[in-house]
């Protein structure tokens, strides 16, 4: 399917939210948190929905622990909490190892590929260029 605009999306779409925009954004990176803003805006008045998955999660603490920002870490923690959470079960773990193998994804990116199915995600947001490779999920770059 490929890349969509943000414009496209219905009201309330669910998206699996990879862990770059989510920084991007939190940490006001110059270039590309205005690239992911208007989702996060979108979200914040109730239009849409996101999920994240262990995988983001980790992700999205590690600064904060490098840090040693124990606050930033809790505070990042809560603003996730209150996000549909992806769980990884066996489902999913199968659904990543056959992505692997037929698409060469990293296992990161295989298990978000897989949560994205398993959730029945309008879209991926994400910043990563390998998922161009996973061609039945809508991307939002």
């Amino acid at each position: 399917m490929g890349p969509i605009e943000f414009e496209e999306l219905p009201e309330q779409a669910l998206l699996l939210v990879d862990s770059a925009p989510i920084i991007y954004f939190l940490e006001s990176h110059p270039r590309l948190a205005p690239r992911f803003k208007p989702l996060f805006e979108a979200h914040g008045l109730g239009r849409l929905r996101f999920a994240v998955t262990p995988i983001t999660v980790a992700e999205v603490l590690i600064g904060p622990l490098q840090a040693g920002d124990e606050a930033l870490a809790r505070r990042y923690r809560a603003m996730l909490e209150q996000w549909q959470f992806v769980a990884l079960d066996v489902d999913i773990a199968e659904s990543a190892a056959r992505l692997r193998a037929s698409l060469r994804l990293k296992l990161a990116d295989a298990i978000q590929a897989a949560s994205a199915l398993a959730i029945n995600a309008t879209a991926l947001v994400t910043y990563d260029r390998d998922f161009s490779r996973v061609h039945w999920l809508p991307i939002i770059s």
